[in-house]
């Protein structure tokens, strides 16, 4: 019996032979790079590394333009038999989405703002109206305008003034995430001719509307760390210095308290955090500590008339929120339970009103939200789960005095719905479903929420969806994601692109691994230094349990991860490389010891408490035993596709660059290998609405060919 006959009758299928890939790898010669000599120093002994020659800071080497140039010649290559199938589904996904698209409107100081796109549009129009929704639209930043001329550019933050009258945002034109802050005023629709460059998104104006905050970054690490003051008018050269980090360790961010009393300075490492506040009217601001940095300790803080509302791990694994006078800061013993610990659950942030307070916790796993009433004689009210695998979470919540809550709701078959919750009366009223386009029905689709028995006997739970006529007879191929690093969870939310590989009989499984912080503090501890095998372990034994559990056929298990999550599906390739018919590794992180020796690379000195610093041997063994470039050996690999962004600050692209050259010289088998480079972005790839699917419609491509699946009539 062949794969073809056991797949669904009305999903449109062909037996599996192998696919277009594999055939154009046969007749197609991969490149090659050049192995020079060069030993990676340290503490603990010598390492050879052929490839280190493919790190150039400057990004204007011709022997490692050439190479990368050569790898994207062979990516076209491979994929040109694909390229019908790439381009409709683009077309397919991009169709489901409404192309003049608004975002839901929220109120703050007397405007109603909101994002909207234009038909044809890649980039988002920022607009409000005064007062009233019906009042006449003033459009404050149109970024496809700014973007014409370049093909990566994002504004990613926009801080309007106290009094209105002025706009401040961060834009990027190269993707390398530094910034150049620039300012408009909304009266006259000048754009200042100010330009403060290589600084961070984050943005904070003073009361006076005519001074803001900003953060600087070290041009080499990329570190941000001093926050200067701009006065309008002024040369940005001369912006005086008002806080500067000074261990390399921590990421420095900017707030204001929601009550607009206080500008804080935010200051935090994997393990520690800190607080700074000034009053937003002093015209000097100058800043106070509120508590100073403790290892072990992470806090965040919001005002509410005389007192601090403060999420705290101080004696509270999970976080609780406690409430204190201004003044009593430092006197813990002052401190007083508004939300108290939980050990089973987790505390992921809040929002404070006048009336009440707004908590994300997490249920097994799963987010939602709990009101609380500052009246205790009130109840609480939870806002959770209405399908098996969902969340709920804040939304955009500006106005203090506001009795009404904004939140999302969001599932692999629900699209991301926004409600307003009355508080008065618990009813709500729904702001709007996000549009799918087509003849898209939730009812075609199911999800679960399953619990795995990892092999140290913890319990992992996976998010899983599919076409309910999908079998469960061991015969659909499954494509599997994590990402399990830095306490970052991972929730199932709907994406438009996926229903490209259920609609192709794919199932799809969000494995929540350890690492991520979905079972609390625990859980990401459990995943991080010494335990990072467990992230790994987890994501193959995931993969056994849905095998076993004939969810999927053997022969058509793909991965897929980002980030760390491409260091997660990386490590198991070379742990178990015969359970995965194809990986998909995005700006993997693979060459993480060579990386974290070296303090000069942007942002390595701020993962430490993460990773471990190999310059102690302990970590430096640990790591070296699951680094996927180090432990690359002579065997048969699943069929890759691995990409990187050449202006990548996060996961710079040598690392994938040398991952990809290593593997093409040590593997014993040639299922196809694709290396693509976009020569013109950064971390997140393209920076357009549309733009950024072609490149995922790519990836689906690489994963329908192997599977042996096919489009979509």
């Amino acid at each position: 019996m062949t794969l073809g006959e056991r797949t669904p009758g009305d999903l449109p299928t062909v037996a599996y032979t192998g696919g277009r890939l594999m055939a154009a790898a046969l007749r197609t010669a991969e490149p090659r790079a050049a192995c020079h000599p060069h030993t990676v120093p340290s503490p603990h002994g010598a390492r050879d590394d052929e490839y280190f020659w493919m790190r150039d800071d400057t990004r204007e080497s011709p022997e490692v333009l050439t190479h990368l140039a050569a790898e994207n010649s062979y990516a076209d290559a491979l994929l040109a038999p694909l390229a019908p199938l790439v381009e409709e589904l683009y077309t397919e996904i991009t169709a489901r989405i409404r192309p003049d698209d608004a975002s839901v409107p929220y109120s703050k100081r007397g405007y109603w703002y909101y994002t909207r796109y234009d038909a044809g549009g890649e980039y988002p129009i920022y607009a409000r109206r005064r007062e009233s929704l019906s009042a006449p639209e003033e459009v404050m930043l149109d970024v496809n305008a700014l973007a014409v001329g370049h093909d990566f550019f994002e504004v990613a933050d926009l801080a309007v003034s106290p009094d209105g009258r002025r706009l401040a945002w961060a834009e990027d034109a190269v993707g390398r995430r530094q910034y150049r802050i620039r300012v408009k005023d909304l009266e006259t629709g000048e754009v200042k001719d100010l330009a403060i460059a290589n600084a961070e998104p984050g943005i904070e104006w003073a009361g006076d509307s005519r001074t803001f905050l900003y953060i600087e970054k070290d041009p080499k690490t990329l570190l941000g760390y001093r926050v200067r003051k701009h006065r309008l008018g002024s040369d940005p050269a001369n912006d005086p210095l008002v806080w500067e980090q000074t261990d390399p360790s921590f990421y420095t961010d900017l707030a204001r308290t929601k009550d607009d009393r206080y500008l804080v300075i935010d200051t935090r490492s994997t393990v520690a955090s800190e607080s700074w506040y000034a009053d937003a009217d002093d015209p000097e601001l100058r800043f106070e500590r509120f508590l100073a940095r403790e290892r072990d300790h992470e806090y965040e803080i919001e005002h509410l008339e005389d007192r601090w509302i403060v999420r705290t791990n101080w004696q509270a694994r999970n976080f609780r929120v406690v409430e204190v006078a201004y003044g009593d800061e430092s006197r813990r013993e002052c401190w007083r339970d508004v939300v108290p610990h939980d050990p089973s659950g987790f505390l992921h942030g809040f929002e404070v009103f006048r009336r009440f307070l707004a908590v994300e916790e997490r249920a097994a796993g799963l987010r939602r939200v709990r009101i609380r009433p500052w009246d205790r004689t009130l109840a609480d009210t939870v806002l959770g789960a209405e399908e098996a695998a969902c969340t709920t979470q804040l939304g955009q919540n500006e106005e203090f005095d506001s009795e009404l809550l904004r939140y999302v709701y969001s599932s692999f078959t629900t699209p991301r719905t926004t409600y307003d919750h009355d508080t008065r009366t618990g009813t709500r009223v729904l702001l709007k479903r996000e549009a799918v386009l087509g003849d898209f029905d939730p009812a075609r689709y199911a999800s679960e929420y399953r619990w795995v028995e990892a092999r140290d006997g913890s319990r992992v739970p996976v998010s899983l969806v599919y076409r309910r006529e999908t079998p469960r007879d061991g015969t659909a191929p499954l494509l599997q994601y994590a990402y399990g690093s830095y306490g970052l969870s991972q929730d199932p939310l709907f994406s438009v692109a996926l229903l490209s590989l259920l609609d192709r009989g794919f199932v799809y499984a969000l494995a929540h691994v350890r690492g991520g912080q979905e079972l609390g503090r625990e859980w990401y501890e459990a995943g991080k230094l010494l335990h990072k095998m467990n992230t790994f372990t987890d994501f193959i034994d995931v993969t056994a349990w849905l095998v076993e559990h004939r969810y999927a056929d053997p022969a058509r298990v793909f991965a897929r991860g980002g980030s760390a999550g491409g260091l997660a599906v990386t490590a198991v390739a070379n742990l178990a490389p015969a359970a995965y018919r194809g990986i998909v590794a995005v700006v993997p992180f693979v060459d993480i010891v060579t990386t974290m020796l070296d303090p000069s690379i942007p942002l390595t000195t701020n993962e430490f408490d993460e990773w471990g610093n190999p310059e102690e041997r302990r970590y430096y063994d640990y790591m070296l035993g699951y680094s996927p470039y180090d432990n690359l050996a002579a065997v048969d690999y699943p069929a890759m596709y691995v990409f990187t962004g050449l202006w990548d600050s996060q996961v710079q692209y040598f690392e994938p660059a040398k991952y990809v050259a290593r593997l093409r010289a040590r593997r014993i088998n040639d299922p196809p290998l694709i290396f693509r480079i976009d020569m013109d972005a950064g971390h997140g790839g393209k920076s357009g609405r549309f733009q950024r699917y072609r490149e995922l419609a790519e990836q689906y491509a690489f994963l329908l060919d192997l599977s042996g699946s096919r489009p979509v009539s």
